[in-house]
């Protein structure tokens, strides 16, 4: 029954269809969703974004009890601007046991073979229950799972596992980073070069800030350890940075954007804290400068990381059902931080490999397809 792939096919044709694009609704792909689940009398809820262009998604199939399983994913993806396809980004198209389109591996193939795989769920003689939980804006900061959290604690009974079906080739994520954004905005006041005294650089004073950057990472570098991350040390970089509009003219502007992803023994607060005080101490300089001069720091994106949970109740479903004992940790970040701070066992572990994910030609091979199917036929059997 596994190894036929036509209706999970079909469902992820249906997926790709929809260009949700980050920047773009994803409305009618949720509307997608909940005529399918209407098919087979699936109770769901949707919750909007802020701005209401934008719909998540949970639903629920089995008992009404706690100790079931999420199995969750985000209907975003990432831009096609720039990128030289060699076929329509937006059709499935199949090429020698490939099937390429945006969002095939990162992570409509995840979505698809779950969708794909409820009318099994409905039929089964499940003891405990399984909850989809679809999200929005993953790819932009994980800016839609708080209130797809707050939807699952208001809607269902608690489920004890999560499985976010990233694209691990199907192999158990047991850990990753968590990840930081910052933007530092310096401001301070122009002047005629001829007379830096009257003003006060801002590109100047945002010297000290990113040479912190740089000790960060040489002291992380230098404190790493066999911790099964890649590389085994938190990394901290500045990734881009604009101030100035004349080389004659003191430069009362500096923005520079920050990325931090550190591992899972540390915190954001770690970072912001030790960071902030920096900012304040050349803040105080530069207003001996100019009374007006100020640093604005903003948080953009706080995704927590995920630790390993070596007896924790969803390792110990994911290694069961694909038999995989081995210890993956990665650097990237998902919604699984989000789920397991707010208490949930989880882990990570879907179909696809990441190094299709975000490029031109993204695919998902149909062995992989295969397996997350198998999958979800074995999550059936374990929770009946």
């Amino acid at each position: 029954m596994t190894d036929d792939l036509t209706h999970s096919l079909s469902v992820l044709s249906k997926l790709i269809g929809f260009p949700t694009v980050s920047d773009q609704s994803n409305v009618d792909l949720i509307h997608y969703i909940m005529a399918y689940l209407d098919e087979f009398d699936v109770k769901y809820h949707i919750f909007p974004d802020s701005s209401a262009t934008k719909l998540g998604l949970i639903a629920q199939i089995g008992p009404n009890a706690e100790g079931g399983t999420i199995l969750s994913g985000h209907t975003d993806v990432v831009p096609i601007a720039g990128q030289v396809w060699s076929s329509d980004p937006w059709i499935l198209t199949e090429r020698d046991g490939r099937f390429y389109g945006r969002g095939t591996c990162d992570m409509k193939g995840f979505v698809a073979l779950a969708l794909a795989a409820v009318p099994r769920f409905a039929s089964a003689p499940l003891a405990r229950p399984i909850q989809l939980a679809f999200s929005f804006d993953e790819e932009v900061g994980c800016l839609g799972t708080a209130p797809l959290l707050t939807a699952l604690e208001t809607h269902f009974p608690k489920a004890e596992t999560v499985i976010v079906g990233e694209p691990t080739s199907m192999s158990v994520v047991t850990g990753h980073k968590g990840g930081l954004g910052l933007v530092t905005r310096l401001h301070g006041k122009a002047a005629h070069s001829s007379r830096p005294d009257l003003g006060s650089s801002a590109i100047s004073h945002a010297d000290p800030l990113i040479q912190w950057h740089n000790a960060r990472q040489e002291k992380a570098r230098m404190s790493s350890s066999a911790s099964g991350f890649v590389p085994p040390y938190s990394t901290v970089q500045v990734g881009t940075i604009k101030g100035g509009v004349a080389l004659n003219t003191v430069p009362d502007l500096c923005v520079f954007e920050s990325d931090i992803r550190y591992m899972p023994h540390e915190t954001a607060s770690d970072w912001v804290d030790e960071y902030r005080a920096l900012v304040g101490s050349v803040e105080e300089a530069m207003r001996t400068e100019c009374d007006d001069a100020r640093i604005e720091l903003e948080v953009t994106e706080d995704i927590p990381a995920m630790l390993p949970e070596p007896s924790g109740a969803a390792e110990v479903l994911a290694r069961q059902l694909t038999g995989d004992n081995s210890d993956n940790c990665v650097s990237y970040q998902t919604e699984a931080g989000h789920f397991q701070a707010a208490g949930y066992s989880t882990v990570v572990c879907g179909p696809g490999s990441i190094e299709q994910a975000h490029g031109p030609d993204e695919f998902i091979s149909a062995n992989q397809l295969r397996q997350g199917q198998a999958f979800m036929e074995r999550l059936i059997t374990a929770l009946c």
